[in-house]
């Protein structure tokens, strides 16, 4: 995965509480074997009508959120299945952070093990971030990892915890794979010593 300091862009409001990994990725999507391509199918049944044309009330729609890099998110997002497609979805859909009061645990694990910041931030301080938005004109917003900071549209900054073995993963671009070739000349004594080699 690519290593990820800082995310700049403009921000996105979904303020609504316990969307689940159903309502981001619906079942019928879950028949590939990548991990692109997904986005396209991102929130399907809320974005999209049964003909497939936008719901111009869903949030997503709005043109003010178009090409959002970071979502602003009600509590429990990603509640629900364990299924990483979600993550997934978000991902190729454009986002590289979510904050949200809080996540589901398999979701908050899963968006980290792709380079995908879930931070999790007091609701009153999240509710503070989106109020910030321009619902006219659309607002930028930035998240910055090595600082642990979010810059929020109006200035202010706002600091952020972040498990620190996620973090330093996100910020080499290390995955599970990349993690286990650092000990790669290690393996590589072992099998050489039990004769797997």
């Amino acid at each position: 995965m690519k290593p990820l300091l800082e995310v700049t862009g403009r921000v996105a409001v979904l303020d609504r509480p316990d969307v689940d990994t159903d309502q981001i990725i619906p079942k019928q999507f879950l028949k590939r074997i990548e991990r692109t391509g997904y986005g396209e199918f991102l929130f399907y049944d809320w974005r999209l009508d049964e003909d497939g044309d936008e719901r111009p009330g869903f949030e997503l729609n709005r043109e003010e959120f178009r090409g959002a890099s970071i979502l602003l998110a009600g509590r429990n997002f990603g509640c629900g299945s364990s299924r990483e497609h979600a993550a997934w979805a978000l991902q190729d859909y454009g986002f590289d952070a979510v904050i949200a009061p809080s996540f589901g645990d398999i979701f908050r694990t899963n968006a980290g093990k792709i380079g995908m910041l879930a931070i999790a931030l007091p609701a009153d301080e999240v509710e503070r971030l989106m109020e910030s938005v321009d619902l006219d004109s659309g607002s930028e917003m930035s998240v910055d990892l090595e600082r642990r900071v979010i810059v929020a549209p109006d200035g202010r900054e706002v600091p952020f915890d972040f498990d620190e073995a996620t973090r330093d993963r996100i910020l080499h671009g290390l995955d599970e794979i990349a993690l286990t070739l650092q000990h790669e000349d290690a393996i590589a004594a072992y099998e050489h010593a039990h004769g797997i080699a």
